[in-house]
C-alpha cells in the first residue's frame, strides 16, 4: 500500500520549481494559478532568494503548488494509486487537492488565503520556531512547556519543534531539554500552530464558508490527531482550526502503520517527511520526489505499491 504524502513549510529553497517548470504544460499551468491567486509562482520558485520565499504569504502557496504539480508530472492520482494521503502542516492542503476535497485551484486560493492570514497573525508578535534533536519527547514537552513554549508540531521519531516568542526560544537555546543535543531555528517567519495565530483562524473560517468541499476519494489522514477523515465538510473544519493547535505528524505514521503503508512518496519539495518515515517506519520504502530526476523510480515504487 502506498501513501502520498506533502511536506510543510521550511521545507523550501531557492529556485526549486525551476526543473518542474521545463516539463510539457507546467508552465501554462502555474501561470493560471498565479493569475488566480495574485501571486507569480514561477518567479518565486525560480527567482526569488531564500528570504522571499521565507514569507509566509508566499511560501505556503508556492508549497502546495510545488505538490501539485509534481504529484502530476507522475500521473492521475486515480493511476497512482495510493491508498491514503496526508500532509504536513501546509502539506494537508496540498493533500487536500490529492484526496478530490478542493480542486487545485480552490486549493491554491485557500492556500493563499491561509498565507496571508498567518504572516499578518505573526506581524503581532516576534516568533518562530526551533527543531529539537534528540531526548525524550515526554521529558522534552514538560520542559518546552515549562518555558511558556508549545510543541507545534510531534513529528515522531525523536522530533519535536517547539514555537513561541524569540526570546522563549533563546531561553530554550541556553536551557535545552535533558538528551536533546541542538536546538535548530527553522525557516518559518512565526509561531504556527500555537495561540499565536487564533486571529488566522476566523479569517480562514471566513474563507472557507465560501467552498464546497467534496467527500475524499482516498484516505484523508489528519494532522490533528493521525484519524482518518471520510466526509469533505470536516477535511475543511479541520485545515481552518489546524492553523493554531499542533500538527501530530507522529499519529499520522501510527496511522499509517496500522494501514498497512509498505511504500511512501513524497512529493516535492520532498525530504523533511522521507527523513521521519526512515526513521519511524522501519521496512516502508520512501522516496522524495526532488526534481523530475526521480519521476522513473518514484514510478517504479508506484508500480509495486499503488492499489489495484
Amino acid at each position: 500500500m502506498l501513501v502520498l504524502v506533502a511536506p510543510g513549510q521550511g521545507a523550501q529553497t531557492p529556485g526549486f520549481l525551476t526543473d518542474w517548470l521545463a516539463l510539457p504544460g507546467a508552465a501554462d499551468r502555474v501561470a493560471a494559478w498565479s493569475d488566480a491567486i495574485g501571486l507569480d509562482l514561477a518567479h518565486f520558485g525560480t527567482k526569488a532568494d531564500a528570504d522571499e520565499i521565507r514569507d509566509t504569504s508566499v511560501a505556503q502557496p508556492l508549497l502546495v503548488a510545488a505538490g501539485i504539480l509534481s504529484a502530476a508530472a507522475l500521473g492521475d492520482i486515480s493511476e497512482i494509486g495510493p491508498g491514503a494521503v496526508a500532509g504536513h502542516s501546509v502539506g494537508e492542503i496540498t493533500a487536500a487537492a490529492f484526496a478530490g476535497v478542493l480542486d487545485d485551484t480552490t486549493a491554491l486560493t485557500l492556500v493563499r488565503r491561509r498565507g496571508l492570514a498567518m504572516a499578518e497573525a505573526a506581524a503581532v508578535t516576534e516568533t518562530g520556531m526551533s527543531a529539537l534533536l534528540g531526548g525524550d519527547p515526554e521529558v522534552s514537552v514538560a520542559h518546552l512547556e515549562r518555558l511558556g513554549l508549545t510543541p507545534a508540531n510531534v513529528n515522531g521519531a525523536g522530533q519535536i519543534v517547539a514555537a513561541g516568542t524569540m526570546e522563549q526560544l533563546a531561553a530554550l537555546n541556553e536551557d535545552k531539554p535533558e538528551g536533546v543535543r541542538k536546538v535548530v531555528p527553522l525557516k518559518v517567519a512565526g509561531a504556527f500552530h500555537t495561540h499565536h495565530m487564533a486571529p488566522a483562524v476566523d479569517k480562514l473560517a471566513e474563507a472557507a464558508k465560501a467552498l464546497t468541499p467534496a467527500d475524499p476519494k482516498v484516505t484523508y489522514v489528519s494532522n490533528k490527531d493521525g484519524q482518518p477523515v471520510a466526509s469533505g465538510a470536516e477535511v475543511l473544519e479541520r485545515l481552518v482550526g489546524q492553523v493554531a493547535n499542533p500538527v501530530r505528524w507522529d499519529r499520522c505514521m501510527e496511522t499509517f502503520k496500522e494501514l498497512g503503508v509498505t511504500a511512501l512518496i513524497e512529493v516535492c519539495p520532498g525530504g523533511t517527511l522521507t527523513g521521519l518515515a526512515k526513521r519511524a517506519l522501519p521496512g516502508v520504502k520512501t522516496l522524495a520526489l526532488k526534481s523530475p530526476a526521480d519521476l522513473d523510480a518514484a514510478r517504479e515504487l508506484v508500480a509495486e505499491h499503488a492499489q489495484a
